[in-house]
């Protein structure tokens, strides 16, 4: 069952600047096709999970994946919005947030 989250990227500059995970892009749509390939593919993942004191104890559930997953980037004035369809569950989709905006985004609705 697939999932449409909303999230909102208050300040852009603030989301690239959280981590060493942290988006690159600089427009909306790069920013969709990071989190995009990030949903698809377990790359960022794999990145963290080796960063991680005892790689082997992480839960591989968190490296859940979505080949189908689409993600959707709009340029509003100040702010980035983002919308993902996806089939990974919710702890997943936000540890993946996490790690790419750290703090700096707001989850605006989600629905089924």
């Amino acid at each position: 069952m697939s999932v449409r989250y909303h999230i909102r990227l208050p300040d852009p500059d603030r989301v690239r600047a959280s981590g060493e995970f942290a988006f690159r892009s600089q427009g909306a749509e790069g920013l969709a096709a990071e989190l995009q390939d990030a949903l698809r593919g377990d790359g960022l993942f794999q990145r963290w999970r080796a960063r991680q004191d005892d790689p082997d104890s992480v839960d591989a559930a968190l490296g859940a994946t979505d080949p189908t997953a689409v993600v959707q980037g709009q340029q509003h004035d100040l702010h980035i919005d983002l919308v993902a369809d996806t089939a990974i569950p919710g702890t997943v989709f936000k540890h993946r947030m996490r790690l790419l905006a750290g703090g700096a985004w707001e989850l605006r609705d989600v629905r089924g």
